[in-house]
């Protein structure tokens, strides 16, 4: 069931109080915070036929996948993301756990578990290198660090300019000594050990970066979001946005999809509203978007808009990796062929960088990770929604480039040669997923392949990047803020905060507390029984 009427067949009439720009996880949180806290009309717009962004669903005939949500930590009973979940949804949403062993990491033939809870999972990590314990608990206890640093870090982003002029620099500094040096630099510093260091850097995948390029402020959180262990939306990912919805059309609010924004309107210094592809227009006097610097500053305004420090760090900070993904389904059950919730990360040896390296320069090189995803055994109502069936994701980084040649050309219908190139990732990713688990053999009933075109197309990711811009230690740097030099004009989204749903529910909740004040934020982090 998709998520948000049809623009073309739809009469909405203004005004409103607020325009979204994105109904991914920041865009839907923004709107329902200013909806249910603020009491305001909020009309978002989405470019894909279904809202949700990365945390949407797809079907085909007995299958459903989940494009974006693999798992989210912090949502078990005391999580600190429940709450949030909880007032966004009101209750609608449940969460079923994974597996006490959540990731499964190989280098090579040898596997190592994490398993659920920081002391269980140091106590592992130590069982399997008896000489590091002292190590591991440093480890955890900077991953530790990091997550309680964010706080302020996060908080000076909501802040007006001229309060943060002052405070901003005693907000950051706890963040920025972490985030300014790479997670290789520190996990030298932890240990000699190099597969030890491998191993504790294997949810890599979860930001896209091998650790000499990847600030230690995105592995730490998300190391620490998941020390409680996974979970998955009961439903699938695409019962978020279901649960969401209702809150935002209830305060008279709408959400359209195939809605393709144009650009920004702005008048004497203020983004007005939005002018849509076919002309139309919707005026608010607050504009939100959550479609990423880049696109706002590049796409939907005059890249002179953006503030100079803004440009600058705009060109040294590029764009995160993209991605490719197989989605395979089984006419039989999880239980059938052994396939449980447990997520399974591949990789060739303890050098992620080189690894990384030879891919990049070469795609016929061994792939530097593949992560494998196991939605079906996740939820506990796909037996009953898709009887007799199972789904696996299967996930790869991709150059953008492999795909530029098919740049314009229209999905579903890019050619021969784009196809053979398909062709070629999938009979790769089935070798390793046969590798790993040989019962699946011959046994896939459909087999469907997306490529970094497919995230420009429905997301528009200029370059099909999933995680937008690279977490590398000057992203940190950028100065992104909820509120920008026009007036009206707001941001929100992965750029704002970090990668993944919960840094994107989280920067909604941001944005919707620089509008609507601190109230807005108390309303959503408050505990809940």
């Amino acid at each position: 069931m998709t998520v948000g009427a049809s623009y073309k067949r739809s009469k909405i009439e203004g005004p409103f109080d607020a325009i979204v720009i994105g109904s991914g996880m920041s865009g839907l949180t923004t709107a329902a915070i200013l909806s249910k806290h603020a009491g305001k009309r909020v009309l978002v717009l989405e470019r894909h036929y279904t809202a949700g962004g990365f945390t949407h669903s797809f079907t085909r005939p007995g299958y459903e996948w989940d494009v974006g949500v693999h798992y989210i930590g912090q949502v078990g009973d005391r999580g600190a993301l429940r709450g949030v979940f909880d007032y966004l949804t009101e209750g609608r949403l449940a969460w079923a756990p994974l597996p006490d062993v959540y990731d499964r990491i190989f280098l090579g033939d040898r596997s190592y578990d994490y398993v659920t809870g920081t002391k269980r999972f140091i106590q592992r990590m130590t069982d399997y290198f008896p000489r590091e314990g002292k190590a591991i608990a440093a480890y955890v206890g900077l991953v530790k660090d990091v997550a309680r640093a964010g706080a302020g870090f996060y908080l000076d982003k909501t802040l007006p300019a001229s309060v943060a002029r002052f405070t901003g620099p005693l907000l950051r500094a706890p963040m920025l000594r972490h985030a300014d040096r790479t997670t290789a630099e520190v996990l030298a510093q932890l240990t000699e050990d190099r597969e030890l260091r491998a191993v504790l850097a294997g949810q890599l995948g979860d930001y896209g970066l091998p650790p000499s390029r990847s600030s230690f402020a995105i592995h730490a959180a998300v190391a620490s979001h998941y020390l409680g262990g996974g979970f998955f939306p009961i439903g699938g990912a695409g019962a978020i946005a279901r649960a969401i919805a209702p809150v935002i059309e209830r305060s008279g609010g709408a959400i359209l999809v195939r809605a393709e924004v144009q650009s920004i309107l702005v008048e004497a210094g203020r983004a007005i509203g939005v002018r849509m592809e076919d002309g139309r227009e919707f005026r608010a006097p607050v504009v939100v978007s959550a479609v990423g610097a880049t696109n706002t500053y590049g796409r939907l305004l005059p890249a002179e808009t953006a503030p100079p420090e803004l440009r600058a760090s705009l060109k040294q900070v590029g764009p995160s990796i993209s991605y490719v993904s197989l989605y395979l389904g089984f006419a039989e059950t999880d239980e059938a062929l052994g396939l449980t919730g447990t997520n399974v990360w591949l990789y060739p040896s303890a050098d992620h960088d080189g690894s990384f390296d030879r891919y990049c320069a070469d795609a016929e090189a061994p792939f530097p990770l593949v992560f494998i995803s196991f939605p079906s055994a996740k939820d506990p109502t796909f037996r009953d929604r898709h009887p007799g069936h199972s789904t696996v994701d299967v996930i790869v980084p991709a150059r953008y480039d492999w795909f530029a040649a098919w740049e314009g050309t229209r999905w579903q219908k890019r050619g021969d040669g784009y196809e053979a190139l398909k062709a070629r990732f999938t009979e790769r990713l089935l070798g390793a997923v046969f590798e790993q688990l040989p019962q699946l053999r011959g046994k896939v009933d459909h087999a469907e392949l997306s490529t970094p075109l497919s995230a420009a197309h429905f997301g528009a990711y200029r370059r099909g990047e999933l995680y937008g811009l690279d977490h590398t230690p000057a992203r940190y740097r950028m100065p992104i803020r909820v509120s920008t030099p026009l007036g009206g004009l707001y941001l929100t989204g992965q750029d704002l905060v970090s990668c993944g749903v919960s840094a994107a529910l989280m920067g909604g909740v941001l944005t919707a507390a620089g509008i609507a004040g601190p109230g807005a934020l108390v309303a959503a982090m408050r505990p809940r029984s």
